[in-house]
């Protein structure tokens, strides 16, 4: 059993790995849903955004580059 700090980074480890696979997969929908426009840390959101122009995914690039940053 775990404490709320490392379920919630289980979580969002999780999230994550979905997130990549949905981009690389081109599920729009899906990474829309799963950004649930959240506040993402600017080396995430970075790591995402090139992962998108690898497949040259115009409305996943828009999406990912209007999520907000973590302050």
């Amino acid at each position: 059993m775990g404490n709320k700090n490392t379920e919630q980074n289980e979580h969002t480890i999780a999230t994550f790995a979905a997130l990549k696979t949905a981009i690389v997969n081109g599920e729009e929908q899906s990474v829309k849903e799963l950004l649930a426009n959240q506040p993402m840390q600017e080396l995430e959101k970075s790591y995402l955004i090139d992962l998108a122009k690898l497949n040259n995914n115009r409305a996943i690039i828009t999406l990912l580059e209007n999520i907000p940053l973590k302050q």
